[in-house]
């Protein structure tokens, strides 16, 4: 194709998308010197919301005034932080702070970062997946990217006990009685150590098929102080023992499977004729064109990176992504053997499954 046959670009038009490219590039950069600023202890050394100069920053957090300088100046310049030219100060908002100092906190967002980065480090292997069609395993990846729960966990430390768990029909005060649960893909252990936690009545089992996380997960629940009802397993997700579980809880898990239909059989076949799936899967609407926004964009570039090369490195390779949507999720329990399906709550980031047989 000559050049005489391509459209010449409307140079407003151009301007403006460069402009969002120039955007997406400052951001694109910003995510590694994010992830410096939380490792490193200098958005928690601001966390008062006191101004501090660059010198003064230095000194606290131990670190060289030569790079604190442009890291700062980076930070406002991306509405990070706050800069008081009068002062030559920089500071932290209370909603600055929620998002990258504060660990604890709903809005905390430096561990998505840190997921981030670890998945584009592994791009040359995202590249030889799009000529051969391989996948990618979660145990192949780069280790920040274990480190997803850091992502997640404040979402289901907001949602999991208070809302997600109280619109399933009756299964809160089995819990609080005496119930068996099984977390599938459980990863480092959070969303499992909450639950035991919040009930110590009941009995939980985590179980996922990367080692390296059930080690970090027993870790993590001696050091919460709950490893008196609450154990961690290495398994794949399709064995589980039949008719055995109250409660199975999957927790951002199923489109990352091979097989999910095999998996979503396996988890009818485990519970009890009373018992409850909690499904809880990134937000989705159905059609791509509903898709097309800012949480779209970024589940749709997590599917690329992420779960779809983890689905196709596994015997099925469904790859469903992250963004399969009510329908196709309703109809997959559905043909697994679950008889009452339907969206229980949900979330800017999350839809909230019930499914009994």
């Amino acid at each position: 194709m000559t050049s005489a046959l391509i459209a010449q670009p409307d140079s407003a038009v151009l301007d403006e998308f460069i402009g969002r490219m120039i955007g997406d590039l400052g951001a694109t950069v910003s995510a590694g010197l994010v992830v410096i600023g939380d490792r490193l202890g200098l958005y928690k050394a601001m966390a008062d919301g006191e101004p501090v100069t660059a010198e003064q920053l230095a000194s606290r957090t131990g670190t060289a005034i030569a790079y604190v300088r442009p890291w700062l100046a980076n930070q406002a310049a991306g509405g990070y932080l706050s800069y008081q030219p009068e002062s030559a100060t920089f500071s932290l908002s209370p909603e600055q702070a929620a998002a990258l100092a504060i660990e604890d906190s709903p809005a905390f967002f430096a561990g998505a970062m840190q997921l981030v980065l670890g998945a584009l480090r592994d791009l040359e292997h995202i590249e030889h997946g799009f000529r051969t069609g391989e996948g990618f395993g979660w145990h192949e990846h780069d280790p920040n990217l274990f480190e997803g729960p850091r992502f997640f966990r404040p979402g289901y430390a907001t949602n999991l006990v208070e809302s997600w768990l109280p619109a399933l029909t009756g299964v809160v005060d089995k819990l609080a009685a005496a119930a068996t649960v099984v977390d599938v893909g459980c990863g480092h252990g959070s969303s499992t150590i909450l639950m035991a936690q919040a009930f110590p009545a009941s009995t939980f089992v985590g179980t996922d098929y990367h080692e390296g996380s059930i080690r970090v997960a027993r870790r993590r629940a001696a050091q919460a102080g709950v490893s008196g009802n609450l154990s961690f397993e290495v398994a794949d997700a399709t064995e589980l023992a039949p008719n055995s579980y109250d409660l199975v809880a999957m927790f951002d898990c199923l489109h990352d499977m091979g097989d999910p239909a095999s998996v979503a059989r396996a988890v009818r076949g485990a519970l009890r004729e009373d018992g409850t799936l909690l499904l809880v899967e990134p937000f989705a609407n159905d059609r791509l064109e509903e898709n097309l926004n800012p949480i779209g964009r970024v589940f749709y570039g997590g599917s690329t990176l992420i779960c779809t090369p983890c689905s196709l490195a596994q015997p099925g390779a469904r790859a469903l992504g992250p963004q399969a949507g009510p329908t196709v999720l309703t109809n997959l329990l559905r043909d697994a053997g679950f008889s009452r399906v339907r969206v229980a709550s949900e979330s800017p980031v999350n839809l909230i499954f019930e499914a009994r047989p």
